[in-house]
């Protein structure tokens, strides 16, 4: 019965703030969807014709969670009864200027490829909308797309947040044969998360890094210990780092550089050249209008040029006017 499930309405959770541009991301996309009620974090969709599971197979880059609509409650319970038998009920609210997923306090488990997710999203007193998703590669597995990750005490910025995010988000994996190479790493919030992955990191950055950081250091990059991971600053800008800086053996190219998405896109072309072993790529864009999101087809377009072949843009909860971008060989 919930694989032919049709509703006349999706509605699309996101950053509060970033309801204009969701509008504008789907506009530009051309789906047909027209916007309809909304509230901070929340917009509903109409169409043409009813939506399907199928209608949510779009990568709409500011939704953090699109689901059939079931409609709308007076409460909790009225609206778990909408989604009827779904198995696994995600719960959302919008409290403290945020679109918080509600987990109880533990990561759930990734939902198998195909199954359906019930959500209930709390938006004030006495409202509250039912939708379903089904889960596909790339969605977050968790409640209204936020893994609610709490920073260390000794993470030395947000930077170690975003990278957290994303690998929950989209379920990346590394492992300690992959090396990766991040522009813009001072003071070190994706290093220290790498390393305490076992991820041997080279940053590139003339700035100082954090003491938690340089605990890791090693002083040249042709002697990196293969017992342990290790981080090896490049003290450079990104346009002077050349092939020798980098080594053999890089994996990732990442980048947390305060430059348009152009000049980011720029540097990434000429380190995969540098480094064609690269397999993935995974930047925080940093934009100065959330409505830049028009562009993504370019930059999509631009990865493609450099041989990737799957592209992801998203953003993340803990983001502000920034997307995580990814890109897989």
């Amino acid at each position: 019965m919930m694989k032919s499930i049709h509703s006349e309405f999706v509605f699309a959770l996101t950053n509060p703030g970033s309801e204009k541009a969701l509008k504008l991301e789907v506009e530009t996309m051309n789906l047909g969807w027209r916007p309809g009620y909304q509230r901070r974090g929340f917009v509903t969709f109409k169409a043409d014709a009813p939506f399907s599971f199928d209608s949510l197979d779009v990568e709409v880059a500011t939704a953090r969670r699109l689901c059939l609509s079931l409609g709308k409650a007076a409460t909790r319970e009225e609206a778990v009864a909408l989604l009827g038998d779904t198995r696994v009920i995600h719960h959302a609210r919008f409290a403290d200027r945020k679109m918080q997923g509600v987990s109880g306090g533990e990561s759930p488990n990734r939902p198998g490829i195909g199954e359906i997710i019930g959500t209930v999203v709390e938006l004030g007193e006495a409202e509250f909308w039912a939708g379903l998703h089904r889960h596909a590669p790339f969605l977050s597995p968790d409640p209204a797309g936020d893994a609610g990750i709490a920073m260390p005490a000794d993470s030395p910025s947000r930077a170690w947040l975003k990278l957290e995010e994303a690998a929950r988000f989209f379920d990346l994996k590394f492992t300690r044969q992959d090396t990766v190479v991040e522009l813009g790493c001072a003071p070190g919030g994706v290093v220290l998360a790498l390393i305490n992955r076992g991820v041997p990191v080279i940053g590139v950055d003339p700035a100082k890094m954090a003491d938690v950081v340089l605990a890791s250091a090693i002083a040249e990059r042709q002697a990196a210990p293969v017992d342990r991971p290790w981080f090896f600053q490049c003290r450079k800008p990104a346009a002077l780092t050349s092939k020798r800086d980098l080594g053999q053996g890089v994996t990732w190219f990442m980048s947390d550089m305060n430059q348009s998405p152009e000049v980011v896109l720029k540097e990434c072309a000429r380190f995969c050249k540098m480094a064609p072993s690269i397999r993935g790529v995974l930047i925080t864009l940093k934009l100065t209008d959330l409505l830049q999101v028009a562009d993504k087809s370019q930059w999509f377009a631009s990865l493609a040029e450099m041989g990737f072949k799957n592209t992801r843009l998203q953003q993340l909860s803990v983001h502000h006017k920034e997307f995580a971008l990814l890109a897989l060989r």
